[in-house]
């Protein structure tokens, strides 16, 4: 039995446009813009459904924000996982990510966070990205928490 996250020859989806938004794969290329979106926050984060324990983020110096992403990148191009920015013209409003389960309920697990000054567009990107999953991806039942709406056709839980 095979343990890789997505089929070999899947071909991962590098972008999504959405309404008032796109994802782009997550790189070093947006540490400065990353970390201060979400710097910015932090209690609206650990708010947000998929974030259910409290304890991330924590805060931490830019440098360590930029490992970070360099790792997220690194999973991306290895196929272990696959983090997006949430991007609204260049600025970076939040960001997605798609990884292996936690449980042998799910065959992936998704959560996103937006800024806190962005907080109204939060149920318009998951329920993009929700579609998206259905759509685009290999996955029969990823886990995305839901936000108080429609969850359209992906599996929320």
């Amino acid at each position: 039995m095979s343990s890789a996250f997505v089929p070999e020859n899947f071909e991962i989806p590098k972008a999504l446009e959405g309404v008032g938004f796109r994802l782009e794969p997550l790189g070093p290329e947006h540490n400065d813009r990353d970390y201060e979106a979400w710097m910015s926050s932090v209690a609206h984060i650990r708010a947000t459904p998929g974030f259910p324990d409290g304890t991330w983020p924590t805060p931490m110096e830019i440098d360590k924000n930029l490992a970070d992403l360099v790792r997220h990148a690194r999973d991306f191009s290895g196929r272990k996982g696959f983090t997006y920015s949430i991007i609204d013209n260049e600025d970076v409003i939040g960001c997605l990510y798609i990884y292996p389960p936690e449980t042998a309920l799910h065959d992936a697990d998704v959560s996103s966070w937006v800024r806190e000054s962005r907080a109204e567009i939060d149920i318009v990107i998951w329920k993009s990205v929700s579609q998206w999953l259905v759509e685009e991806w290999p996955f029969k039942n990823p886990y995305y928490a839901e936000r108080n709406g429609d969850p359209g056709s992906a599996e929320t839980g």
